[in-house]
């Protein structure tokens, strides 16, 4: 499994985005932020809730030069019927990544083999494919994509201040901390 501060490697899956079955790498997205939304399955209660969340967010990632792709062991024709029958799925335009085969969830430490579905997950990847952030936890809580955009804005405010860091529940414009070699320890 990945963790923090290591480059993520490279993975090759199926999509469906734009009305269209297509190919996608992680390399695709180089130089771009990248957030990836594990989810266990379509057709299901909780999951579209948070995809048609994340959609309605889109483009405040996008203003913040991130790409957001979800992730499940479904097939991108299964991610197709979903989009073209329900109403919430309907919204979503960013990439539905498929991985049926359970080769992405693995590399993310997400894969349940016993269901054969993922985890609950959220994975911030920064533009040189370095992992910062990893959120992962029980399939029947739903997770806040105002808060994976907060995460996402201070990871990208400490990428380009060096020094500084960012507090509890910080937002943009909000005081920041600086850190010296005198506070180490002291926190």
């Amino acid at each position: 499994m990945i963790t923090i501060g290591e480059k993520v490697a490279n993975f090759t899956c199926d999509a469906f985005v734009g009305g269209k079955i297509k190919s996608i790498s992680l390399k695709d997205y180089e130089g771009k932020w990248v957030v990836l939304l594990f989810y266990p399955a379509d057709f299901t209660f909780v999951c579209p809730t948070e995809l048609q969340e994340a959609g309605e967010f889109y483009d405040e990632f996008k203003k913040n030069g991130a790409e957001i792709m979800s992730v499940s062991t479904d097939t991108a024709f299964a991610h197709k019927a979903w989009h073209d029958t329900s109403e919430a799925i309907g919204k979503v335009q960013y990439p539905m990544l498929a991985d049926p085969t359970g080769d992405v969830c693995r590399q993310f430490g997400t894969y349940i083999p016993r269901e054969g579905l993922s985890l609950r997950a959220t994975f911030i990847i920064d533009p040189k494919g370095v992992l910062k952030a990893v959120d992962m936890h029980d399939n029947s809580i739903g997770r806040s994509t105002a808060e994976i955009l907060r995460k996402l804005q201070a990871s990208i405010f400490v990428s380009k201040h060096n020094g500084l860091v960012c507090p509890a529940s910080w937002h943009p414009g909000d005081k920041t901390l600086k850190t010296t070699v005198d506070q180490v320890g002291k926190i």
